[in-house]
């Protein structure tokens, strides 16, 4: 639902094999600059190494504290909001419990200057430092978690937010309310050794600049540009294969692992996964195509949603079309209904179909004919998926309250609860192998039925047996992100979309 088609504007986004690669400085990354801030006695570097799109940061200098600085900083210039998130680790065992590393935003680098800094110390302790005004002194906030490696800090106007976790665990926030810095601020990661004879390093991996939906823009009608990006699922090492300008959404992954199938502004396309080249599927005649598209398990058929028939009212209709592309073949009569998933065998489509003003489940046969609903439950259930084996098919409801996952019999039969929190989980993804489910995680500031663009979200992974959900990746996102089946055929990676202002 709310899973509308995008229109085709500008030559761009009508060709997207010419829009821009990964926006990154080969020797910097996504840094303009690396520069020693204070008297260090050793001099500091920064490296980037684009194949894994990680950096080592080397650096000196007495500390971050009281009214003056002194630290190594890889750091590009922003104006605006933001959202700063990256994984980091200190390099040995270190000299001083009390080195620092991780995001500060500066007025200038002048070692006195006013600054707020989301910093995770050698001995395990996270604090929000800042210095609300230059020569002032350096004002704490401690974190409730011990030896987190995820770091985020956030600026909405003079807001600043720092949120750190234990990789695979959920964020933990504290905010300062009092610095307000200029509205262009130098932005970066940074390393201090806390001891002035000594130099220290950290790596930091899964860096993301993000600059998120900016007020007044227009949801369903203003975009953000998009990341696409896959990750190892037990690792949580991401990779960037491709940053576009515009709105990029729902990769699925075709079980012979060469190419990843997304869908923007209402066709579908084709990513090479060995040259990075793109090409267009062909639909024919259904040119609205929605994020609501799924490969068959023998990856011969693609299953597709589209809002492009007037006699609909623009409402999404079911198709399949060959993998080679051809005029798709209509499955459902009726409006709206949005696949997410084929039966192993090929033969039957589940979906989830907006019916007498409530949302359910159903299957019906890929030739067509007469759907059965599966669950009738109040409120919203959505995004179903049979498991590799046909046994069960996984979904989302919220007929406890939150958004949970569930799963059922493919006939309907003994629906059950597979995830107990407090946060609104969507659309279950099934490893290949049948072991793992993945998952979308909003936070409950979102309300539990709606399933927005633009949040700050995160992607979570529990043993198909049951178990703690895990973290995988945390990440700005939400529509379009991870609607689809999008696991690698060895059941080892994950591809899914971020989303970035790219323009700004």
């Amino acid at each position: 639902m709310r899973k509308f088609a995008l229109f085709l504007i500008g030559f761009e986004i009508l060709f997207p094999s010419m829009l821009t690669a990964q926006n990154l400085n080969q020797k910097l990354g996504l840094f303009e600059n690396s520069s020693d801030v204070g008297s260090v006695k050793h001099v500091g570097k920064a490296t980037y190494d684009s194949s894994s799109q990680q950096y080592e940061l080397q650096g000196s200098g007495t500390n971050i504290w009281f009214d003056s600085d002194e630290f190594h900083y890889l750091w590009k210039r922003l104006k605006g909001d933001f959202i700063l998130t990256a994984q980091v680790e200190f390099v040995g065992d270190g000299v001083e419990p009390h080195r620092k590393v991780g995001w500060m935003v500066r007025e200038s680098l002048a070692a006195d200057a006013s600054h707020v800094s989301a910093v995770v110390h050698g001995d395990g302790l996270a604090s929000l430092q800042y210095r609300p005004e230059t020569k002032a002194e350096t004002g704490e906030k401690k974190m409730r978690v011990e030896g987190p490696d995820v770091i985020r800090l956030t600026r909405e106007g003079h807001i600043y937010t720092m949120s750190v976790a234990r990789w695979g665990e959920t964020f933990v926030s504290e905010k300062v309310v009092s610095c307000t810095l200029p509205d262009e601020v130098y932005v970066g990661l940074f390393i201090s050794s806390h001891n002035a004879d000594v130099s220290e390093k950290a790596i930091f991996k899964n860096v993301r600049i993000e600059i998120p939906f900016a007020e007044g823009k227009v949801a369903y009608r203003d975009y953000l540009g998009s990341n696409l990006e896959i990750m190892d699922v037990f690792t949580g090492e991401r990779q960037v294969l491709r940053q576009f300008p515009n709105s990029v959404q729902a990769p699925n992954w075709t079980p012979d692992g060469r190419t990843l199938i997304y869908n923007s502004e209402g066709l579908l396309y084709n990513y090479d996964l060995a040259s990075g080249e793109i090409s267009i599927l062909n639909t024919g005649t259904v040119n609205a195509n929605n994020n609501d598209h799924v490969l068959s398990f023998d990856g011969k058929q693609m299953g597709i949603s589209s809002n492009h028939s007037e006699k609909d009212n623009y409402q999404s209709v079911i198709y399949h079309v060959p993998i080679e592309g051809g005029e798709p073949r209509r499955v459902t009569d009726k409006s709206p209904s949005y696949l997410h998933g084929w039966s192993p065998d090929g033969q039957y489509l589940t979906y989830t179909a907006g019916r007498n003003g409530d949302y359910d489940i159903y299957v019906i046969s890929k030739e067509g004919g007469e759907e059965i609903q599966l669950t009738t439950a109040p409120g919203v259930d959505d995004g179903p998926e049979y498991t590799p084996d046909g046994k069960y098919i996984y979904f989302n409801s919220v007929r406890t309250g939150m958004m949970q996952i569930w799963r059922m019999k493919p006939d309907g039969a003994e629906q059950e609860q597979v995830t107990f929190d407090n946060l609104n989980n969507w659309f279950p993804h099934i490893s290949p192998d049948g072991k793992w489910i993945v998952f979308l995680t909003f936070n409950n500031d979102v309300a539990p039925s709606d399933h927005p663009f633009y949040k700050q979200v995160y992607l979570r992974m529990m043993p198909i047996s049951g178990g703690e959900p895990k973290v995988i990746a945390y990440l700005y996102g939400g529509q379009g992100t991870i609607n689809v089946p999008s696991w690698s055929p060895d059941s080892r990676k994950i591809s899914f979309v971020s989303n970035s202002d790219l323009l700004r």
